[in-house]
This record gives C-alpha cells, structure tokens and sequence, in this order.
C-alpha cells in the first residue's frame, strides 16, 4: 500500500471505541490528519488484561544490505530500514512478534489510500480513500516491538479484494472485524484472519 492513512476521530471516541477505561492521556493528535511513516500514532494494545491507547512510530527498523561495499568485509554495508507493512507471515523477523499476543495491536483507521496504476493529464498518479461506511473507525491488524528508535508499529497486508484490486492489485491492509479484534490481541492464528475485508462494505473516493 501507498503508506499513508487518516485517523480522524478524537481520543475520546477511541476511547469509547475500544472500551479504554478512564482515565486516559489527555486528548493530543498525532499527528493531525494524514498519517506518514515514521511519524507517531494511536495505537489499541492490551496490558494486565485491559486495553491502552498508546503511541508508537509507524514503520519497524530492520537491516538490509546496501549497495555501497564495505571496505573492510568486502560485502554490502548494511542500512537501516523502516517496514510499514507485513506480508510475508512466515518471515522469522515477524514471526517472534506475530507469535506473542502481547505484541499484537490495533491500529484505529478512519480511510486508507492508494494509489492509482494510470498518471492523470497532470502526469500524477491519482490518490484513492478507502473506507467502511457502516464503521466510523475500523482497525487494521498490527504488531509492535520496541527498538533503538523508541516502540514502532506495523500492520498486515493481504490479498486486495475487489474494491482495492483494480487501484492496487499488490495487497491491501488487513482490515478486522469487530468481532475479531479481540480474537487478534489473544492470538488467534495470523494467516487465519489475514483475509481480504468483504468489498461489498467498502467505499472508495476518486
């Protein structure tokens, strides 16, 4: 996906949302409207048996190897490298979050976009919003870890359905019922709710 998203309710109806007991942080945004990697947002965790509003960085830093040598090795210099989303389910690198339900998240979503496969006269490609109407606020599957950078999240991808396909046919967020965020944050099997949401309760602005 194209790494950017809105997530426009206030705390307070995250709060109520995801049934935060009181109190909670006072209300802050961030940041305001459109959400970016690297940047701080709201995320949905449970600790001691209750559900937190939390804040973490979205993208988690892992290695890959550059292309500049090293001199000294003789081999490509390694990078550091923010990975905003989760495909591959079987990655050791996810699996040691994916396998600890105390690594498993939330992250609270208003609309979500991608973009376009044909550039417009402008020579852009065009921005497309998905969202649920029938959810105000609807919540993609994430996982969290702490690193050098402080405590960053990412969320799962899968198979677009026929909503997201025609405008990005690589994948599209893991989008959760209600009934299975619960479920999510407990453990159940990652590739078992890693399924495309129902098109048929999606929406798109052009």
């Amino acid at each position: 996906m194209c790494n950017r998203y809105r997530m426009s309710a206030s705390q307070a109806d995250l709060a109520r949302r995801y049934g935060i007991e009181v109190p909670y942080p006072e209300d802050e945004s961030y940041p305001p409207g459109e959400l970016f990697p690297d940047k701080p947002a709201w995320v949905v965790r449970e600790e001691e048996g209750r559900r937190i509003l939390d804040v973490m960085s979205w993208g988690v830093p892992t290695q890959v190897p550059g292309k500049r040598i090293d001199k000294v090795t003789g081999k490509p210099a390694m990078l550091t490298k923010s990975v905003t989303n989760v495909r591959n389910l079987n990655s050791p690198f996810w699996r040691s979050m994916l396998d600890k339900p105390s690594q498993r998240c939330l992250v609270p979503v208003t609309t979500f976009s991608e973009y376009g496969q044909v550039r417009g006269e402008d020579g852009r490609l065009p921005l497309h919003w998905f969202d649920v109407p029938s959810r105000p606020i609807f919540s993609f599957a994430g996982i969290w870890r702490p690193s050098t950078a402080g405590i960053t999240f990412a969320f799962l991808t899968c198979e677009p359905n026929s909503v997201v396909g025609p405008i990005h046919p690589k994948a599209m967020p893991v989008i959760l019922d209600d009934e299975d965020e619960q479920r999510w944050l407990n453990g159940a099997p990652a590739a078992e709710l890693a399924q495309p949401y129902p098109a048929q309760l999606m929406t798109i602005d052009r």
